[in-house]
C-alpha cells in the first residue's frame, strides 16, 4: 500500500523531480507531513555527492530511476503527473520545457495539478538564467550583510537562512496554498514560483519595519538583535564553549544580571555609548565558569540563556530528548517531523529513498504500468557533467 496513511497530507501524491538542497528538503517536508512523494531520479546521481543511504532529506519518499532525455522518459513522467496533486522541480528556468516536462505540457495532462518551482533567482530577471547558491541569494537581499560582527565579514549562516527558510518552507507554503484553491469547485492547478531572493527578502519583512522607524541601524552588530546589544550575543566560557544570551526584556535582563553575579554598579543598559564596557564586564564573567558550570546557574531560570550545542550534542539536550525532538530511525540520528499535529502526527517512516529502488511499488500503488519499462543499462553512463559544464544546466541553481 502507498506510504501516504499518516500526517495531515495523507492522500496527497507529489512528484518530485530529483535535484539538490532545498527542492528535495520541500518534498520531505510534505512526505514527513504524509504526503505520497515519488522521487524521480536520474541515471547517475542529483550530483550531492553523499551516499542515499545517509541523505535524510529523502526520507520518508519512494523512487524511480527515469531518464528524462529519452522520450520514454518523458511519457513516464507525465503518466505520473496525470495522478498527482503536486510536483516539485528545481532546474534553471527553461530547463522542464526543453525536456518536456514543463508546466504547460503537465498542466495539460492534469489541470488541477500545482506546479511548484524552486530556483534562487527566479523565473524572471536579468540573474534567473545564471547559476548561484545560498550565500548569493542573501547577499543581494541584505540578509547576509546583517549577520556578523562590525569589524569583520559577514558571518555565513550555513545554507538555513537562503536555501531552506527562505526557499524550501516558502515553495511548501506556497504549494499548500495552491493545493487548497485546485481543490475548491471551480479551483485550478497553477505554478507556484518559489524563489530563494523573494523568500529570504520577505524574511527581513520586520527589520525593514524598523528600519524605516529609526529602530534599526543599516550597519550589523549595531542593533538589538544582530549582536550590537550586550544583553544579545554569544559569550565564551572557561573552557572554550559558549553561552548564548538572549535577555531582552527588563525583567529577564534583572535576572539575568542576578545570576550572572555582576554587581549593581554595572552600566545601565539603556546608556548605549556604555554598551562595550557593559559587554566586557558580561564576558569577564562568563570566563570564570565552564559551560556545563554556566548551564546549572541557568537552568529552568527566566535570564533566556542556553548553552551553545554542536549538531552532535543537540539530540542528547534534556528538554529536546523530552520532546522528541530528535529521533533515531534506519540508524540514523535524525531531526523528528515538524510541526507537530494532535489528530494526524506526521512520522519518520521510510529510510532515504534509493534511486529506482521502489519503481515496482509506485507502479503498482499509481497504476502507472509503463514505469515498468527497462532502466537504463548503465545508470553512470549517463551522469552529469560537473558543476558549470553542459549538465549544469538541468542541476539546480538553488543548492546551498
Amino acid at each position: 500500500m502507498a506510504e501516504s496513511d499518516n500526517g495531515p497530507l495523507s492522500g496527497v501524491r507529489v512528484v518530485e523531480l530529483a535535484g539538490i538542497g532545498p527542492g528535495p528538503f520541500a518534498a520531505m517536508l510534505l512526505a514527513d507531513l504524509g504526503a505520497d512523494v515519488v522521487r524521480v531520479d536520474r541515471p547517475g546521481g542529483a550530483g550531492l555527492g553523499v551516499d542515499p543511504a545517509y541523505d535524510i532529506t529523502n526520507r520518508n519518499k519512494r523512487s524511480v530511476l527515469v531518464d528524462l532525455k529519452s522520450p520514454d522518459g518523458v511519457a513516464q513522467v507525465l503518466d505520473l503527473v496525470e495522478r498527482a496533486d503536486v510536483l516539485v522541480e528545481g532546474y534553471r528556468p527553461g530547463v522542464a520545457e526543453r525536456l518536456g516536462v514543463g508546466p504547460e505540457e503537465c498542466l495539460a495532462r492534469n489541470p488541477r495539478l500545482v506546479y511548484g518551482r524552486m530556483t534562487g533567482w527566479g523565473q524572471q530577471g536579468p540573474l534567473a538564467g545564471t547559476a548561484g547558491h545560498d550565500i548569493g541569494y542573501i547577499a543581494i537581499t541584505g540578509a547576509l550583510g546583517m549577520i556578523g560582527s562590525p569589524d569583520g565579514p559577514p558571518a555565513i549562516p550555513a545554507n538555513l537562512v537562503g536555501d531552506y527558510a527562505g526557499g524550501s518552507l516558502y515553495l511548501v507554503i506556497g504549494v499548500l496554498a495552491a493545493l487548497q484553491h485546485a481543490r475548491t469547485e471551480d479551483g485550478r492547478g497553477q505554478v507556484v514560483d518559489a524563489a530563494i531572493v523573494d523568500g529570504t527578502a520577505h524574511l527581513t519583512a520586520m527589520i525593514h519595519g524598523m528600519l524605516a522607524a529609526g529602530g534599526w541601524q543599516d550597519r550589523r552588530g549595531s542593533n538589538l538583535l544582530d549582536g550590537g546589544a550586550p544583553f544579545y550575543g554569544a559569550y565564551e566560557t572557561a573552557d572554550g564553549g559558549h553561552m548564548a544570551v538572549g535577555a531582552l526584556e527588563q525583567r529577564f535582563y534583572v535576572e539575568f544580571i542576578r545570576l550572572l553575579g555582576l554587581p549593581q554598579e554595572v552600566p545601565d543598559r539603556e546608556d548605549l555609548a556604555a554598551w562595550g564596557e557593559l559587554r566586557t564586564a558580561i564576558a569577564a564573567r562568563f570566563r570564570t565558569r565552564t559551560r556545563e558550570e554556566w548551564t546549572a546557574v541557568f537552568q529552568e531560570s527566566d535570564a533566556c540563556v542556553a548553552p551553545v550545542l554542536s549538531l552532535r550534542e543537540a539530540p542528547q539536550h534534556p528538554h529536546l530528548a523530552a520532546r522528541g525532538t530528535f529521533v533515531e530511525h534506519s540508524g540514523l540520528t535524525q531531526p523528528a517531523p515538524a510541526p507537530r499535529f494532535s489528530r494526524t502526527p506526521g512520522a519518520v517512516r521510510r529510510p532515504p529513498a534509493r534511486p529506482g529502488a521502489d519503481t515496482a511499488e509506485i507502479a503498482r500503488d499509481w497504476q502507472v504500468p509503463g514505469l515498468l519499462a527497462p532502466s537504463p543499462a548503465d545508470p553512470s553512463a549517463a551522469a552529469p557533467a560537473p558543476a558549470g559544464g553542459a549538465g549544469r544546466a538541468e542541476q539546480k541553481d538553488a543548492a546551498g
